[in-house]
């Protein structure tokens, strides 16, 4: 289904439902480097939505890696499912549930993404400190600015540092009947960390 290393899956690529989130493509690849991913690592895609991010991570860390993909809606976790299937992997486990509860359980992981929470996302900030292994990343994506300023507030209470705040504002080109125009999406801002 998809041949290459590099990420930047086509969001065309992806099933889609009306009501679950994608992280689109050129923002997914901006969050992806900022992971630095290895082969072998162990992944959290909390509030994983249509599963695009677990995909691409899964890809990058390879079979002898793992992605731990959780969110709180059962439409996301099917529809991650499905793109799972459709990519053929077999490194990812999908978890159902509040990830302030199944965060507890899990182990250790070498890089954390956070998305759509729900409005929990310091806390789940938080949470992840203690399952982040020390030298480990935490990418966390953001629309709502209330959301960047308690995220920005929490990393400097916690033990993180290298501390980055990235915000992209993205156009695509769609063609009209008298030419291309470009339509921007909403800007996301990318927060990542390293635990000290």
């Amino acid at each position: 289904m998809w041949n290459y290393k590099t990420p930047g899956i086509p969001d065309e690529f992806f099933e889609r439902a009306e009501k679950v989130p994608i992280t689109k493509e050129e923002v997914r690849t901006i969050q992806l480097s900022k992971a630095r991913l290895k082969t072998g690592q162990t992944i959290y895609d909390i509030g994983c939505g249509s599963g695009s991010i677990s995909v691409e991570a899964s890809f990058q860390i390879e079979s002898n890696g793992k992605v731990l993909a959780i969110d709180y809606d059962k439409n996301a976790i099917e529809l991650t499912k499905k793109n799972l299937k459709k990519f053929n992997l077999s490194n990812v486990s999908v978890i159902f549930g509040n990830a302030k509860e199944k965060i507890l359980d899990l182990e250790e992981a070498d890089v954390i993404f956070i998305g759509g929470t729900g409005g929990d996302t310091a806390e789940i900030v938080k949470l992840s400190e203690n399952k982040l292994k020390s030298g480990g990343r935490i990418v966390i994506g953001t629309i709502l600015i209330e959301t960047l300023y308690s995220v920005l507030q929490i990393l400097d209470k916690l033990k993180f540092n290298s501390i980055d705040i990235t915000q992209v504002t993205i156009s695509k080109s769609r063609k009209t009947t008298t030419g291309t125009m470009m339509l921007a999406r909403n800007p996301v801002t990318i927060i990542s960390a390293t635990k000290i």
